[in-house]
């Protein structure tokens, strides 16, 4: 498996290619982006890490409210864990990676915690202390991983194919989530308890995906193209405090806020699907194929959404996914029953796919165009740290309007909170770009 893939990466143009005449008469026939073999090589470890991922979170709401009986206000707690621990130590991740200049490194130490805590998961049983451990591991090494990675796939990529270059990797990523249930879904099928050997299989998937980032990821220097922003210190330099200093810069600020912002307002998508579950009351054996539905759109979709965005906003594509979302919201406010409500579901899931493929990696495109490279991890992980945090409350406050409330009054509170959300969103951003314009291809 790994001398096809060097076949298949050496296959790859070693820089992203330009528009010549042959480049041209290429692109009328459908072919994959032509990224960094860096970019393909991170996209292939996160396929694996997200197969091996992706098994144990699908499984995750089914395992602790229909077997270990959670309500909904102490699912929420342990969903907003396992959603935001990440943010606790994804700072981190990215001011040892910017200052010692080892991205690759840093986000092999988070793959193989990732991985290791998959034995922890089959250790701990039905031990909740053990449980919520091995949940905690898996998620750090989510945190130090992920500023690292993305800082890697845009100091391999020209800036304006940002967002492309991210929607190729969320694409790999994505197949990883769309193949991760599917294997759930196929053990869960022969036994309605097979939680041990998900646990093994998402271990053996987590050591594919780091020996895939070992064997061919390397580190890159920044491609030199113009002046960003912000300028970067001396990697010395670089300290927490500085990171925070980051925020005074008014467009980071901008995506920083609205990330935030639009984060608080996000329904977790683990309560969206046991929504629709009890709502249309289907087997929970084919509840894993919820995540795999928005998978395949999100795949589908991930790629398109890139070039738009390259070509046509960044800002407004971010945006636009935020409204796709709201339209989901309001789907799952509608009666949903029968053959009719099966429709409904299936909408919304591909809403659901689609506003993924239009907010996650542009998000990072964004962000990328208004930070040096040396400032590239710190600052990536501090909008991520600011949005996972806003994401964790987000959990914790849903799980306890269903609790309370009952969830269509849960759904709708967070509909209007959304609404108001991209309004102010938006505001920010085009008064941030009226004080300071950003490049003319991010607008």
């Amino acid at each position: 498996m790994y001398s096809l893939l060097r076949e298949s990466l050496a296959a790859l143009p070693a820089a992203p290619i330009g528009a010549s005449a042959g480049h041209r008469l290429r692109r009328r026939r459908l072919q994959w982006p032509q990224v960094s073999r860096n970019v393909v090589a991170l996209g292939f470890t996160s396929l694996f890490t997200d197969i091996s991922s992706e098994m144990v979170s699908t499984v995750l709401p089914i395992y602790l409210v229909f077997y270990l009986r959670f309500t909904p206000l102490q699912f929420g707690f342990i969903d907003g864990l396992y959603q935001g621990v990440a943010a606790l130590v994804r700072l981190a991740g990215g001011l040892v990676a910017d200052r010692r200049g080892r991205h690759k490194e840093v986000a092999a130490a988070g793959y193989g915690l990732s991985a290791v805590s998959k034995l922890g998961l089959l250790a701990a049983g039905g031990a909740w202390g053990a449980l919520a451990g091995a949940l905690f591991f898996d998620r750090t090494g989510k945190g130090v991983r992920t500023a690292p990675r993305d800082a890697l796939i845009s100091l391999s990529t020209p800036r304006a194919r940002l967002a492309t270059a991210f929607g190729v990797h969320r694409a790999l990523d994505t197949a990883g989530a769309l193949l991760g249930p599917l294997m759930a879904f196929i053990l869960l099928a022969q036994s309605s308890t097979a939680f041990d050997a998900i646990f093994v299989v998402s271990f053996c998937a987590a050591l594919v995906g780091l020996g895939v980032l070992l064997l061919f990821v390397e580190n890159r220097e920044p491609v030199p193209e113009g002046q960003p922003a912000l300028q970067a210190p001396r990697p010395a330099a670089i300290s927490l405090g500085m990171a925070i200093r980051l925020l005074s810069e008014p467009r980071f600020c901008a995506l920083v806020l609205a990330g935030g912002a639009l984060g608080l307002a996000t329904i977790s998508d683990s309560f969206l699907y046991l929504g629709l579950q009890r709502r249309l009351a289907f087997s929970t054996g084919f509840f894993p194929l919820l995540y795999v539905a928005t998978a395949l759109c999100y795949f589908l979709l991930a790629v398109p959404a890139g070039r738009l965005a390259d070509a046509f906003g960044r800002a407004r594509t971010f945006v636009g996914g935020y409204l796709l979302l709201a339209l989901v919201y309001l789907i799952t406010l509608l009666p949903l029953a029968g053959s009719a409500g099966y429709a409904q579901l299936l909408i919304a899931l591909g809403l659901f796919g689609a506003y993924y493929a239009a907010t996650d990696g542009v998000l990072m495109a964004l962000a990328s165009t208004v930070l040096a490279p040396g400032l590239r991890g710190t600052g990536l992980a501090l909008l991520t740290t600011v949005t996972s945090a806003s994401r964790l409350l987000a959990s914790i406050l849903f799980g306890a309007l269903w609790t309370w409330h009952g969830e269509q009054a849960a759904v709708t509170m967070f509909t209007v909170a959304l609404a108001v959300a991209i309004a102010l969103t938006t505001i920010a951003l085009l008064r941030t770009e009226r004080r300071q314009p950003l490049p003319a291809e991010c607008l």
